[in-house]
């Protein structure tokens, strides 16, 4: 009963826990360390790279090492679309927090009266920057039936609003021939490089269809965690180069969406 433990399994217990929270601190250290050499390279991944660049050098500098990472947080709500019974597309809403909003209108010059309403010509260059996209960026979309990643098109609808001091921004991924429109479709809104953390919001809707549903299965983030301190935790900061790339850890990070509909027609 020393030190208000009721026994040795609870102190073990959390030992444990505290161990898990320093190993986790420890791997968040690693990535605030190398953030800064890492952010011009890896924002090429990412959208909006020519903004990420300054506005995440200012989220950076003035963390703590848990909080290293990720560094954007981006509400997403989903829609599934049917066309003819068959799944034609995802579209998608990023809202973005306020603060990066924030950096975002501040790096740009637009809204410096603070009164979160913009002149058209501010809002033509806040679309035009938010929808410009890296050629290589992929949409940080997955769409798959069982272990097939389904092709998707390029994006359409492309969209944004700005409206008491949040950045919204739309847009649809057409979904290419699928050889069984009837299977289950699973789908995952992630960075590969979890630099940005997507959560879901809202209801994953479906229109097209009235015998489908979407099953959503949060993702686990203790077993998240647990995968990054084992690729990580033993490397001192100087071994983790600046032309490194972190570990692709970020479909452990985002939760599942399933879609099921009735096999007859």
């Amino acid at each position: 009963m020393r030190f208000g433990y009721p026994d040795n399994t609870a102190r073990q217990q959390t030992f444990h826990l505290s161990l898990k929270e320093s190993l986790r601190r420890t791997i968040m250290g690693v990535y605030l360390l190398t953030s800064v050499a890492l952010v011009a390279r890896l924002s090429y991944k990412t959208p909006m790279r020519h903004l990420i660049i300054p506005a995440l050098l200012a989220t950076v500098l003035p963390t703590t090492m848990a909080q290293a990472h990720p560094h954007i947080f981006v509400s997403v709500e989903v829609s599934v679309v049917f066309e003819d019974d068959a799944p034609a597309a995802v579209n998608l809403a990023w809202i973005y927090d306020d603060y990066f909003s924030l950096l975002i209108t501040a790096d740009l010059g637009i809204d410096l009266d603070g009164d979160m309403v913009l002149t058209e010509d501010e809002k033509a260059t806040l679309a035009a920057s938010v929808t410009e996209w890296p050629a290589d960026f992929k949409g940080d979309l997955e769409v798959m039936q069982g272990t097939d990643v389904i092709a998707l098109a390029g994006r359409t609808d492309h969209t944004m609003t700005f409206e008491n001091g949040i950045m919204r921004e739309m847009h649809s991924r057409p979904i290419e021939a699928l050889s069984d429109p009837d299977a289950p479709l699973t789908i995952r809104v992630y960075d590969p490089f979890y630099y940005v953390a997507y959560e879901l919001v809202g209801d994953v809707t479906i229109e097209g269809r009235d015998d489908c549903k979407a099953t959503v299965t949060p993702a686990n983030l203790d077993a998240a965690y647990t995968m990054v301190e084992e690729l990580l935790y033993g490397r001192p900061a100087s071994d983790v180069g600046p032309d490194e790339e972190f570990p692709e850890v970020g479909v452990a990070f985002a939760d599942t969406i399933e879609i099921t509909c009735a096999t007859s027609r």
